[in-house]
């Protein structure tokens, strides 16, 4: 059982990939799969407490601070997730069978997606409240973050404040965006070039059957390639 963030950490590592939490499960895979609501008496944790050890809801934030070799993001089902360095090539070879401009041009990504992406390509990290470039671009700009997520083009790389004309934070943490490839060393598409996407299916399916035995085979396809 998780009972503290390297309990989890722990966990995730050996697992390699899963849904970040899910009261359901999805059917498949989640590390945590509980909410907040129904935790058992003798769990140590305790949500949004604010206790960076026991708070799973500030573990993501930890984990993209303290560490480089997992990666956060609305990954699967348009749900948040984890990928490890490990099995990050694998899902790449599933998802991303074109560069970023080859999918655009055969229509494959949206325009407003491609506006996202190429700002992360030419700025860098982004926080995502500088990413909706109008007051009416927050629903486009939702569909094409988690877009450009699931088709593993971009990544939460931490956490960032809006800043004040006098320079100082204020308001709520919004998530810090940035390409996979400013996320990931190069071998990581090295190691996903060399991976035929129905090896990489073969792979993710057998891993995920290792963790849960009962998974919902219907999901797994689009748990694998993200649509």
């Amino acid at each position: 059982m998780i009972q503290c963030y390297d309990d989890f950490i722990r966990a995730l590592t050996q697992a390699g990939f899963g849904f970040a939490y899910s009261a359901k499960n999805e059917g498949l895979f989640s590390l945590l799969a509980y909410d907040w609501n129904t935790e058992p008496e003798d769990s140590a944790l305790r949500w949004f407490s604010g206790d960076p050890e026991h708070d799973p809801a500030m573990w993501s934030t930890r984990l993209l601070t303290e560490r480089d070799d997992i990666a956060y993001g609305s990954f699967f089902l348009q749900k948040k997730g984890y990928i490890t360095k490990e099995w990050y090539p694998y899902f790449l070879a599933a998802r991303r069978q074109k560069s970023f401009d080859e999918a655009y041009f055969d229509g494959l990504i949206s325009q407003y997606a491609k506006h996202v992406y190429d700002h992360l390509r030419e700025h860098g990290p982004t926080p995502a409240h500088e990413l909706k470039f109008s007051k009416e671009d927050k629903a486009k700009y939702e569909r094409a973050a988690v877009e450009l997520q699931m088709g593993l083009f971009i990544t939460v790389c931490g956490e960032q404040k809006k800043i004040s004309r006098k320079g100082e934070e204020y308001g709520w943490a919004a998530n810090l965006f940035c390409t996979a490839e400013q996320f990931w060393p190069e071998e990581i598409f090295v190691q996903a070039a060399a991976i035929s996407p129905e090896a990489a299916e073969e792979a993710i399916t057998g891993r995920i059957f290792e963790l849960n035995p009962e998974a919902n085979a219907k999901k797994l396809r689009k748990f694998i390639y993200g649509k």
